[in-house]
C-alpha cells in the first residue's frame, strides 16, 4: 500500500486518570519523535475525559483541521472505554463487531472468552484493520483517525503501522548553536534572527544549572541551506568565545 502524504497530525489522549494526576501520559513523546522523523508536523495535542459528547466534535474538528489524528486510550471492555463509540458518533456511524476481531478474540481467550472480551471486537463501521510488525491487535482506522491504546508500551509498538501508512512533504532538518550566554543577553540579537529568516522555526532553550552552557538555540525547517544561513547569521552576532558546540 502506498503511503499518504500528509502534512499535520493532531494528538488527542482519552481519560479522567491522565486529567485527574491518576496517571502520567506517556504517549506524546515518543509520537511527536514518530511524526517528526517521518516529516509530519504535530500541531496540537488534547487531553480529554472519558464523555462522548465532549470526544466526538473534538475527533472530527481534529479530523478536518489535519492530514491525520491519532487517539490514545479509551479502548477496552469498560465502561469508561468510550473511543470507540465517539469516533463511530464523529463520523455518523454505528459501532459493529468487527468479524476478523471476534476470531482474534476466540483464539485469544479461548472458553473464557466472555462478552467484555467480545467489546474488544467493536469498531467504528467501516474502519480499516492496520497492522504493526510483532503485533498481533491491529488498529482501527477510521477516514484518517487512528484508535491506539493507552499503554504505552503496546502504543509504541502500534506505532509501526502509522509508520508504514503516512509521510511527509519532506523531511525536517535540524540546527543547534550551544552557547555560553544567558537568554537575556541574547534577546536582541534573536530577535533580528528569527526576523530575517522568517522560514526557519528558532527556538531558544535555557540551561539553568549546566555548567557547561546556558542556552541552546535551535533551528528547525525543510531546507539545511536556509538552517544554515540562519545559525550562522546567529554566530557571527555572539562573541566566538561563547559559542560551546555547533550541531
Amino acid at each position: 500500500m502506498a503511503k499518504v502524504t500528509v502534512e499535520t497530525a493532531a494528538f488527542l489522549v482519552i481519560g479522567n486518570e491522565l486529567l485527574s494526576g491518576k496517571v502520567v501520559e506517556a504517549n506524546l513523546p515518543p509520537l511527536a519523535k514518530c511524526l517528526r522523523s517521518l516529516g509530519v508536523e504535530l500541531r496540537t495535542a488534547e487531553i480529554l475525559p472519558d464523555e462522548v459528547a465532549t470526544l466526538a466534535p473534538a475527533v472530527l474538528r481534529l479530523s478536518r483541521a489535519h492530514g491525520v489524528v491519532v487517539t490514545s486510550g479509551g479502548v477496552g471492555p469498560t465502561h469508561d472505554d468510550v473511543t470507540i463509540e465517539a469516533v463511530a458518533k464523529a463520523f455518523g456511524r454505528r459501532v459493529v463487531r468487527d468479524a476478523t476481531l471476534v476470531e482474534l478474540v476466540r483464539q485469544t481467550f479461548g472458553d473464557a472468552t466472555s462478552e467484555a472480551h467480545l467489546r474488544f471486537a467493536d469498531v467504528p463501521e467501516g474502519a480499516e484493520l492496520r497492522r504493526a510488525p510483532d503485533v498481533s491487535w491491529p488498529t482501527p482506522v477510521v477516514e484518517n483517525v487512528w484508535i491506539l491504546p493507552g499503554v504505552p508500551e503496546v502504543f509504541r509498538m502500534k506505532l509501526a503501522a502509522l509508520r508504514a501508512s503516512i509521510v511527509g512533504p519532506r523531511p525536517f532538518l535540524s540546527r543547534a548553536l550551544v552557547l555560553k550566554l544567558d537568554e537575556v543577553d541574547l534577546k536582541t540579537s534573536l530577535d533580528a534572527v528569527v526576523a530575517a529568516h522568517p522560514l526557519v522555526s528558532i527556538g531558544s532553550y535555557p540551561a539553568l544549572f549546566n555548567p557547561r552552557y546556558r542556552t541552546r538555540v535551535t533551528f528547525d525547517g525543510t531546507s539545511d541551506a536556509l538552517l544554515s544561513a540562519a545559525l550562522e547569521d546567529l554566530r557571527a552576532r555572539v562573541d566566538v568565545s561563547a559559542v560551546v558546540e555547533v550541531e
